[in-house]
């Protein structure tokens, strides 16, 4: 009876030990959570999402996204004025300060793969280098999600300023 309740103990704290695992770290700076939606046949954009966390005194910055899967990435927020959410491009990149964290979500902050090379698939993982001012480069995956996938506090109504369609969940309306 001992043994089996000291079994599961080890066994939990083993779980509890893996879910707190990071999935990436450089220096101060951990990425966690990096994930894509799928996207449909023929759209030319998708929508990345992670958390960043800098466990470090100093504060950093991520300044740039490469990926071989589309022709060009970058980091963008969402804005909402009067009840319409805008995705603008982050000029400069995004600050992850001292002992502090950054969320990239579905209606905030999130990373897009433009003119992807090909569709998105469920299943896929996409590679991606981050740079960051002061850490450096550091090479994730992003993890492909299903196309219905519902994560979190998404937009109504999004103007990206161009004519991106339907982006998998991203947003309702989008136009030129």
């Amino acid at each position: 009876m001992l043994f089996s309740r000291l079994a599961l103990a080890a066994t939990v704290l083993a779980l509890h030990g893996t879910a707190m695992a990071h999935d990436y770290k450089i220096r101060d700076i951990e990425i966690d959570d990096a994930w894509v939606r799928a996207t449909a046949p023929g759209q030319p954009a998708g929508g990345g999402y992670m958390e960043i966390e800098n466990d470090g005194t100093t504060p950093d910055q991520l300044i740039r996204i490469k990926s071989d899967a589309s022709e060009r990435v970058s980091i963008h927020q969402t804005v909402t004025s009067n009840g319409v959410a805008t995705m603008r491009e982050v000029d400069g990149g995004v600050a992850v300060p001292a002992k502090g964290e950054v969320k990239f979500t579905p209606g905030g902050y999130h990373i897009m793969f433009e003119k992807l090379k090909a569709p998105f698939k469920e299943g896929m993982e996409i590679p991606a280098t981050l740079t960051f001012q002061r850490a450096g480069d550091v090479q994730i995956v992003f993890k492909v999600k299903p196309l219905t996938y519902k994560a979190p506090a998404t937009g109504e109504h999004m103007d990206h300023g161009g004519n991106m369609g339907n982006m998998g969940g991203m947003g309702g309306h989008m136009s030129h």
